[in-house]
């Protein structure tokens, strides 16, 4: 029976462990929650009344506020953490990795952003940090899964990545069960970045339900924005094939379209003419969209990938630009082939 610690109690970080309850695998769970409040509502009721209220997570989950405790033996670590606090979390754990961790250790990475300073993915941000102490074996988990409908076991399939296919195909069968579905696959770039830069589209795709477009106009914006995806995960190394799969298509169809992408719902509320300060100072939980996109406008200019849903994605998010005036811009470029 394997030593799981799941690193990050927000709704994510909950579900999963909730469904890894319910894996074909039997494991020891270790949950840390950062917030002193998440943490007393999971001892005490078993319940993250704050982030993912209703459904109780497994008796036999250990929760904890020490990340030392945490991590002690575990033979995976899934970081579910915003990825703003990633590298600083990963660093934290380093010293109690160094001394509990097999060399087997896998380090699996289910956050869906990018670093805004350095641009790397959280792959590269554990490699970087964990590689000061010894060479992590490293994957990441993503694809179309709302965090509440994985916590009460709507069926869900979702895209475990590593360079290592054997440790890919090591969690597919730890991780899999009756509600939660693993596909394989090695490119773990162009998993990475479908997962990240789909949020930006999303919020775009916000920004038009907000102003009150159609379906004609979603449907054009999340087309094109797959396009802006697969064009930079391509250019950066990644595959075709991958952005049209779960990771790429098939979370960009539901964090675009479901009512509960948070992403979407920040759109939204830009759209209806709200400022971005007051929208993100009445959220808890952390819309990934609006930091990656800095990030992938960074990237789309280093690499010279032309990204125009991004790039008016970030006038609106850090130049004032009005929702209205991205759309047209949008509609008014130079006319161009698909």
């Amino acid at each position: 029976m394997r030593r799981i610690a799941i690193i990050g109690a927000g709704s994510c970080g909950t579900a999963l462990a909730i469904a890894l309850g319910r894996s074909r695998q039997p494991h020891r769970l270790a949950l840390w929650a950062h917030g002193a409040d998440v943490l007393a509502a999971l001892r005490g009721c078993r319940e993250n009344s704050i982030y993912l209220p209703g459904i109780r997570i497994p008796d036999e989950t250990e929760v904890t506020g020490d990340l030392g405790q945490a991590v002690a033996g575990a033979e995976i670590v899934l970081g579910v953490m915003p990825s703003a606090h990633a590298r600083a979390i990963y660093a934290a754990m380093l010293p109690f990795l160094f001394a509990t961790a097999v060399a087997d250790t896998i380090f699996i990475s289910a956050t869906k952003g990018l670093e805004h300073d350095s641009l790397a993915r959280m792959s590269e941000v554990i490699t970087e940090v964990i590689g000061q102490r010894f060479a992590p074996r490293v994957a990441a988990l993503s694809g179309p899964s709302f965090a509440l409908e994985v916590a009460r076991g709507d069926p869900t399939a979702v895209v475990i990545a590593s360079s290592d296919l054997e440790v890919a195909a090591e969690i597919q069968r730890e991780f899999s069960g009756s509600t939660l579905r693993l596909y394989t696959n090695d490119d773990i770039a162009g998993v990475e970045l479908g997962g990240a830069v789909k949020n930006v589209i999303a919020l775009a795709a916000g920004v038009c339900a907000g102003l009150g477009l159609g379906a004609n106009t979603i449907a054009a914006l999340v087309t094109r924005g797959l396009s802006e995806m697969t064009r930079l995960a391509v250019a950066l190394g990644g595959s075709r094939d991958t952005l049209a799969g779960l990771a790429g298509l098939g979370d960009l169809v539901l964090t675009a379209n479901g009512a509960l992408s948070r992403n979407r719902s920040v759109g939204m509320e830009l759209g209806k003419g709200r400022k971005l300060a007051e929208i993100l100072s009445q959220m808890r939980m952390v819309a990934e969209g609006v930091g990656t996109t800095s990030a992938t406008m960074a990237l789309a200019r280093r690499h010279n990938v032309d990204m125009p849903i991004t790039e008016q994605m970030y006038a609106v998010l850090n130049e004032g630009r009005a929702p209205s005036a991205a759309i047209r811009e949008l509609m008014e470029r130079p006319l161009t082939k698909e």
